[in-house]
C-alpha cells in the first residue's frame, strides 16, 4: 500500500480524532479508560491545529494515522526547549498498524524540523509500555534523554520517558 503523508484537512479532523482516541484506548495509555480527561484532547484535532501542525498518513483513501507536529516555542509544546521542535500524539489505527504508517509521520516531523529555521533538536514524551513507538524512534536515530523524563500528573504513576534527536 502506497501511503501519502500530508496536512490533515479539517474534514479529516473527526476521523484523526477517533484513531488517536482509539489508539490510547485500545492500548491501555488512558488511566482513567473512557472517562479520563486527556481522552478530549486526543479527539479535539481543530485544536491542535490551530495551535500547531498536524499530519495525517492516508493509504487507499483512507486515513491511517496522524501527528502533531509542535514547531519550537509552540503553544502545544511539553518539554519542547528554544531551538526544538516537539512531536506528539503520534496514533496510528489498528488495522493500518506494520505497514509503516507511524515511521512515515515521525519522519515528515523530522523533514519539518529540518526546515524549521533555527531548530536544532526534535523531542518527543512516550509512555513506558509503548514499545513499538520506541523502536520507530530508535531506528530513526532518536536516543533516549532520562534527564527531561517527566509526569504530567505527579499523583499518579504516569512517568513519561523522553526521546530526542539532533539535527
Amino acid at each position: 500500500m502506497d501511503i501519502t503523508i500530508r496536512q490533515a484537512r479539517p474534514d479529516e479532523y473527526e476521523a484523526i480524532g477517533e484513531i488517536t482516541a482509539q489508539a490510547y484506548l485500545g492500548d491501555g495509555l488512558l488511566d482513567f479508560g473512557e472517562s479520563d480527561a486527556y481522552l478530549g484532547e486526543l479527539r479535539d484535532v481543530a485544536k491542535r491545529a490551530a495551535a500547531a501542525e498536524v499530519f495525517v498518513a492516508v493509504g487507499d483513501g483512507h486515513v491511517l494515522g496522524s501527528v502533531t507536529f509542535v514547531p519550537a516555542g509552540g503553544p502545544m509544546a511539553d518539554i519542547a526547549r528554544p531551538g526544538e521542535a516537539e512531536i506528539r500524539m503520534l496514533a496510528v489505527a489498528g488495522e493500518a498498524r506494520g505497514r509503516g504508517a507511524g515511521e512515515a509521520l515521525v519522519r515528515m516531523c523530522v523533514e519539518r524540523a529540518r526546515a524549521t529555521p533555527g531548530c536544532v533538536r526534535v523531542v518527543l514524551s512516550t509512555q513506558r509500555s509503548m514499545h513499538a513507538a520506541h523502536r520507530i524512534y530508535e531506528r530513526l536515530g532518536f536516543t533516549r534523554s532520562p534527564d527531561r523524563d517527566w509526569n504530567p500528573l505527579p499523583h499518579l504513576d504516569i512517568a513519561l520517558l523522553t526521546y530526542e534527536l539532533t539535527l
